[in-house]
């Protein structure tokens, strides 16, 4: 055998998910069959972003550095055959952003080893990435708290000539989750017209930016629950609940390069009519009572207030007066609902959990509401794409148990920012560079 049997980094205790600001200690390991002289033995802790035009390729067009610390670990000299350790410390900075990985760029954290040897030798290397988890506190979002509305108003057409309103309105318990926490929905739809609408849509939607010679964005449907249409002349209310699944927190505040947006996007095709709510997901819930738009009696707590129908058009006039007026909502009900979600990979060995962070299991999410702020079970804020042209896949890590994307076809336009949704209000350091 050559005389290096074995040359490899452990981190102390087999960790790899790390906070900023933490201590980072291990040992580079080294097993010889024979004596090696060499020049240096050193080790290096990084962290990098990198952006790419095309999806799943390596080749960056734009990079940005988090930190990069290098230590000696032995200066010129002879190892004796046998095994060696050498033990080194880091103290990661303060500011290093969440670990990500997209189809077209990641945030990537990093211990690199190398053995440098006399001139016409082969010089040794070898590399280990761990995981910076950065949490997201949702409370410390301006307005976090505030209900989350939107209403929009289209024409439809009927019978040729004759047009009526539809009344669409949206609302969800808060602007902000975390993983394993239930986002409620209530849509109301008012049909002020002669023709029933088609089925209205509720999709939770993921849009990443990625900031390369321009902004590419990746814009995939997470969830989606269809509920039927409304009759003609009626009112109606729909109140579905979609589980937030494992994704990567809102924002990773840090970087500059990659930014991650969240909405919940309800619609419907006949007559066009979409509203966006922009949402948050974090690692720390949202604690204070979320506020609630006025309630009547008998109405459920977050419940919106009946929408006052307004008049109909001149138009319409006489078939209003001869057909059927609003009467009150009635309850729409749910035709389909897909969490797009797939089960654990195969775990690749034992994975090491922080004590006392008990971890929600997607199984069984809802015996959770609130999900620890470090679960590393399924908090996928770390690579979740594999490398390669095929497309991006789930990677084999027992760390994380990613969303199963898929294409969205409708609706077909990438929702607004949080800056174009929310206005100045939002912070600064949670929307886009853009």
């Amino acid at each position: 055998m050559g005389r290096v049997q074995l040359f490899e980094i452990r981190l102390r205790q087999g960790r790899v998910v790390y906070s900023p600001g933490e201590p980072l200690a291990g040992a580079v390991r080294v097993r010889l069959g024979a004596p090696l002289p060499f020049r240096a033995i050193r080790v290096t802790c990084m962290g990098s972003c990198g952006v790419s035009n095309k999806a799943n390729d390596g080749a960056w067009v734009v990079e940005e550095s988090y930190f990069n610390s290098s230590l000696s670990l032995a200066d010129k000299g002879s190892l004796p055959a046998g095994e060696h350790n050498f033990p080194f410390q880091f103290l990661l900075p303060a500011t290093a952003p969440t670990s990500f990985e997209g189809p077209f760029g990641k945030i990537v954290h990093q211990v690199r080893a190398s053995i440098d040897t006399p001139r016409f030798s082969k010089d040794h290397k070898c590399s280990l990435v761990f995981y910076i988890l950065s949490p997201l506190n949702l409370n410390s979002i301006p307005d976090i708290e505030q209900p989350n509305v939107a209403s929009t108003t289209k024409k439809f057409s009927y019978k040729l000539v004759k047009t009526g309103n539809v009344v669409l309105t949206a609302s969800t318990d808060l602007r902000g989750y975390v993983v394993g926490q239930v986002l409620r929905l209530q849509a109301d739809i008012e049909n002020q017209s002669g023709k029933d609408t088609s089925p209205v849509v509720a999709s939770l939607l993921q849009k990443v930016s990625y900031k390369a010679k321009r902004w590419i964005y990746d814009v995939r449907t997470i969830a989606e629950v269809e509920g039927t249409g409304v009759k003609a002349w009626r009112r109606a209310q729909w109140q579905e609940q979609i589980l937030v699944p494992a994704l990567p927190q809102s924002a990773l505040p840090g970087c500059s390069l990659i930014h991650i947006d969240y909405y919940l996007q309800v619609s419907m095709k006949a007559p066009e009519a979409t509203v966006t709510l922009p949402l948050f997901v974090g690692n720390i819930a949202v604690n204070q009572t979320p506020l609630s738009p006025c309630v009547g009696p008998g109405s459920s707590p977050g419940a919106l207030s009946p929408v006052v129908p307004s008049a109909p058009p001149q138009e319409e006039a006489e078939a209003v007066a001869g057909g059927p007026h609003l009467s009150d909502p009635v309850s729409l009900s749910t035709k389909i609902h897909s969490q797009r979600q797939q089960p654990p990979p195969t775990p690749l060995g034992p994975v090491p959990v922080p004590t006392g962070d008990p971890c929600v299991q997607v199984g069984s999410p809802a015996s959770h509401s609130l999900h620890p702020p470090l679960c590393i079970s399924i908090g996928a804020t770390v690579p979740y794409f594999a490398e390669g042209s095929g497309g991006p896949v789930p990677t084999t890590s027992a760390l994380i148990l990613p969303p199963e994307y898929s294409s969205w076809g409708y609706p077909y336009e990438a929702p607004p920012s949080y800056e174009q949704s929310c206005g100045a209000s939002t912070d600064p350091g949670l929307i886009p560079g853009s």
